[in-house]
């Protein structure tokens, strides 16, 4: 049984995490915290979460709730789980970590402290989403230098960093399949007299509005024919049954960082 603590335990995607731990052959809910002064702590999980009484109350931080984990889910933010794995890993303790917004610099600071843990660090979970991103990569090879490439990403009014980590993802597969830097070719608005596009261009694009839970195209536009390659996410719970895989995967890896490919074999 993989003793699971869930972080952001009150949020929409913590309590839907929770409640599928709760449901799953495997994991056991040993614990969920929030921050120090959130209404949640100190109330019984249940209270946030829904069902029959746990007897475990909502901890205020991680430390309270480490003892008992083998594998602390987080989607919270990306400061935020950086600051959870580096405790985790002080204790050994596994991680899962859907956040999104990670900066390069983070993303290295992560896999110095998954050098003592095993963490998978993915921006999607969608088993639907990281089929996409194996294809789009084998796309872009495949077509080469002659089809532009364009992405563009809508989520919630609510969502708070842009573009999202699935859109820069994409953008980092197409570049790498090409041999670009991102840095020097990712173009994230255009606005006024622009100039002719450049064939070495990617283009991230962003939309937020209404309840959109998350869509992502890849267009590959070449002249006189294009390719656009779509996801579309229904359900938050797509990334949610991903946690849930990662989670039950996690705890038997060596230490080091992974993705969501390394959970479904397809890397």
């Amino acid at each position: 049984m993989v003793r699971t603590v869930v972080a952001g335990i009150a949020g929409r995607m913590g309590s839907r995490i929770a409640q599928l731990v709760r449901e799953t052959e495997g994991l056991e809910l040993a614990g969920g915290f929030e921050h120090p002064g959130h209404p949640s702590v100190n109330h019984d999980i249940s209270e946030v979460i829904g069902g029959p009484p746990s007897g475990l109350k909502v901890a205020a931080g991680i430390h309270a709730v480490l003892p008992d984990a083998d594998v602390v889910v987080d989607f919270t933010s990306a400061s935020v789980s950086l600051s959870h794995l580096k405790e985790a890993a002080s204790r050994g303790k596994a991680m899962v970590i859907g956040s999104t917004g990670f900066s390069r610099d983070q993303v290295e600071q992560a896999r110095e402290y998954a050098s003592r843990v095993p963490c998978v660090l993915a921006p999607n979970m969608s088993m639907g989403v990281n089929v996409l991103f194996k294809v789009v990569g084998d796309v872009a090879k495949l077509l080469g230098e002659g089809f532009d490439v364009e992405i563009i990403e809508a989520h919630h009014r609510y969502k708070k960093d842009a573009p999202s980590g699935t859109a820069l993802k994409l953008a980092g597969v197409v570049s790498d399949a090409l041999g670009r830097d991102l840095d020097q070719v990712g173009v994230y608005a255009r606005k006024g007299i622009t100039g002719e596009r450049t064939s070495q261009e990617i283009g991230i694009q962003t939309i937020r509005g209404g309840d959109i839970v998350g869509e992502h195209t890849v267009i590959f536009a070449g002249l006189g024919e294009r390719i656009e390659i779509t996801h579309r996410a229904q359900s938050r719970d797509n990334f949610a049954r991903g946690a849930i895989r990662a989670a039950l995967w996690v705890g038997r890896q060596p230490p080091g960082l992974y993705d969501m490919e390394h959970v479904l074999g397809i890397r």
